[in-house]
């Protein structure tokens, strides 16, 4: 049955929103997929915070347009597309279906968009290769907390020294 002209304006209003908050977005091709492996995928998109959907062609145009992305043109993309955008960060759409082409084979990443620019599928594919926004949190504080640990045991070691000159002192006058 198709989609009245309602629907379809509030699936690209609902699109045009969700590009807009995009730091990350992916393109991908999912022909061949069996619907269980569309279904698993779509569960671990949900879980990872990623909005993913299946779009026509001239949805996506339109919904690309009005989000302000107009130098990008969905027509060099081939297949049947679907996009997979992150609101929170710009390598988790691209880590998280990359991850799931090796799982699927009939999966293929189609290309993204960062920042405002159109990124073809070998740099999604080295995007998916850079630490995620968590790690690099993780990163940094373990380098901020990393001189201060050096200090901490360069403290104690001087405590411990002093201590065990201490107990030999102790030892020794206890043997006389």
């Amino acid at each position: 049955m198709a989609k009245t002209r309602a629907v379809k304006e509030s699936s690209v209003a609902r699109l045009t929103d969700n590009l807009r908050q995009g730091k990350g977005i992916v393109f991908a091709d999912f022909t061949g997929l069996l619907v269980k492996e569309l279904q698993e995928m779509r569960r671990e998109l949900r879980k990872a915070g990623i909005y993913y959907e299946v779009v026509k062609r001239t949805l996506l145009k339109r919904g690309l347009t009005d989000a302000g992305f107009k130098e990008v043109s969905v027509d060099k993309l081939a297949g049947s597309i679907s996009v997979a955008v992150s609101p929170d960060d710009e390598v988790t759409p691209a880590k998280t279906i990359v991850g799931f082409t090796k799982k699927f084979d009939k999966l293929k990443v189609l290309g993204g968009i960062l920042g405002h620019n159109y990124v073809d599928e070998a740099k999604v594919k080295a995007l998916a290769q850079l630490p995620g926004k968590q790690e690099l949190l993780g990163q940094v504080v373990g380098s901020l907390t990393a001189p201060l640990t050096g200090l901490v045991n360069v403290l104690q070691g001087n405590l411990r020294g002093l201590i065990q000159v201490l107990t030999a002192m102790q030892n020794a006058k206890s043997k006389m």
